[in-house]
């Protein structure tokens, strides 16, 4: 089994936080996005995963060999390919082409799931939905009375059905994916001017491909700062009720409240302070004389004498004052 990661974004409406990191290596609950989303996709396969491709933009040598790192931590090869231009889903996809063989879970790197299922590898393809207010941002499919999906449609301005696709497949035949993705580039086909997966996942099911919806618990998105900062407070909720210690023994903790659900990093240090509920601390961090609920600290961040909700404070930044609701990147000092 391998799984295909396409992050190649530039994750502009994470601004500035991916201004030094990509959005999926912002931290929730204290690992990337990434490494949470392939951990979760590893623990559903029912098989061993031998490799994990990361389709990427140009981020560095830094960044690759976290991401290496990451397919090493579930036992699998990690590979690195890049897209340079943003063309559409199927481009991104087909950027890994020599990955794509047997049996595989393509998943993009702005969501999370939870589920309590195990992945049935004997069907030719899945397509996991989640039920919508709004469909139209989204691609979409409808099902016939058997349950088996009958149409994809790429954000529907008009409706069509309110199951959407939630950006992770299973296919069992990598190769045949391969060449339905490159058959749109050889013959130019475009939706809304890029090369998209739902054209290719319409032509497999016009040949005869069986596709069928797979559901999780809760689909959690990444896509912007208010989306991330909620998806932190779900997946705390959901790592405490699986019982996980999220508090590191080698943080020091003095004259402090902790509200449940917390994660405090290695070396983090949290002095007079009160932190949650729904608050992740990451490594080396200092948080003093604070308050702060729901919010993502990154690491060896210093927050101090400040009331603070509903934010990320990036890696290295320092803030002191009152502020309440921040977006404050990497390295950024802020003083009120």
């Amino acid at each position: 089994m391998k799984i295909i990661v396409p992050m190649a974004g530039m994750g502009k409406r994470m601004r500035p936080h991916t201004l030094t990191v990509p959005k999926p290596l912002i931290p929730i609950a204290g690992k990337p996005i990434v490494q949470r989303l392939v951990e979760d996709i590893a623990k559903v396969c029912g098989e061993a995963v031998d490799e994990v491709a990361f389709i990427i933009g140009r981020f560095g040598t830094e960044v690759e060999k976290s991401l290496v790192k990451i397919a090493e931590s579930v036992g699998a090869k990690g590979t690195i390919v890049y897209q340079d231009e943003p063309l559409g889903t199927a481009h991104a996809i087909l950027c890994a082409k020599d990955s794509l063989t047997g049996p595989l879970v393509v998943a993009f790197a702005d969501t999370l799931f939870k589920a309590d299922f195990t992945l049935d590898s004997s069907v030719p393809g899945t397509i996991w939905v989640q039920k919508v207010d709004d469909p139209k941002p989204f691609g979409v499919v409808k099902l016939n009375e058997q349950g088996q999906i009958t149409e994809f449609v790429e954000k529907p301005q008009e409706f069509v059905s309110d199951l959407a696709i939630i950006g992770i497949y299973y296919f069992q035949d990598g190769e045949y994916l391969r060449s339905e993705l490159q058959y749109l580039l050889d013959n130019d086909i475009k939706d809304k001017g890029e090369y998209q997966l739902t054209n290719a996942l319409e032509n497999m099911k016009n040949k005869g491909t069986v596709f069928v919806p797979g559901r999780v618990t809760e689909w959690l998105d990444c896509g912007n700062k208010d989306a991330t900062v909620f998806t932190n407070q779900r997946y705390l909720e959901y790592l405490k009720e699986r019982g996980e210690s999220l508090v590191h023994e080698s943080a020091k903790i003095t004259n402090s409240v902790i509200i449940e659900p917390v994660y405090v990093g290695e070396g983090a240090i949290i002095t007079d302070s009160v932190v949650g509920p729904h608050v992740s601390v990451g490594t080396q961090s200092n948080v003093r004389d604070s308050r702060l609920s729901n919010s993502i600290v990154q690491q060896s961040a210093t927050v101090l004498n400040v009331v603070v909700t509903n934010s990320m404070i990036g890696n290295f930044a320092s803030v002191v004052g009152t502020p309440d609701d921040l977006s404050l990147g990497d390295y950024n000092q802020l003083r009120v």
